[in-house]
């Protein structure tokens, strides 16, 4: 019912969540944190969410599956291997610069949270493996592992969101996109 009468209170308690879960950690913040920092009871934000964990998990499976849609479409615009690695980076750095605190925390949560996911959903990880896979069949990438090629670049592009999130490098990744889609395709090219 609340639901209905205060949309923005869902909303709200989401991007609550989001901030105090970058900032302490899921296991740190609680319900009454959340329920403190959008003014509302902790009975009120039960009646939007039934735990923590279901918050979490709105959270992640909400932004996680359609970012990974969001990097297929970059990459399906472009002609060439390194072209859609590209793009793909570039969808990471504006991506990270459009939000930073829901880049983190869809970083730092999703360990506890891919074993959740649908078989078949698609990832950001298989985004990027399927364009290395690809360049490695056409022969734009050199024959390896696909899947260490994907960690290589999946290390190179969430490094930095680390550090930025610690404070030990500037929080604007493009600034550095260039930087890290060269990079990268020095990464995949280089066997």
């Amino acid at each position: 019912m609340a639901r209905h009468r205060f949309p923005d209170t869902r909303d709200r308690i989401q991007r609550a969540a989001i901030e105090l879960f970058v900032e302490k950690g899921v296991d740190a913040a609680t319900v009454r944190d959340v329920a403190r920092a959008v003014g509302i009871s902790e009975g009120a934000l039960y009646r939007h969410f039934t735990s923590k964990e279901a918050l979490v998990w709105e959270l992640f499976e909400r932004h996680y599956v359609p970012f990974a849609g969001r990097l297929e479409a970059l990459a399906a615009a472009e002609p060439t291997a390194r072209g859609r690695l590209a793009a793909m980076i570039r969808g990471f750095c504006h991506a990270h610069d459009e939000d930073p605190l829901l880049f983190r925390f869809l970083l730092f949560v999703q360990h506890g949270q891919l074993g959740r996911l649908a078989p078949g959903s698609p990832t950001p990880v298989d985004a990027v493996r399927a364009v290395i896979a690809q360049g490695i069949a056409s022969k734009e990438i050199p024959r390896q592992d696909p899947d260490l090629a994907t960690a290589f670049v999946f290390g190179i592009v969430l490094q930095p969101v680390t550090f930025a999130a610690y404070g030990r490098l500037p929080s604007s990744l493009t600034l550095q996109c260039d930087r890290l889609v060269a990079a990268s395709w020095a990464a995949v090219t280089t066997v």
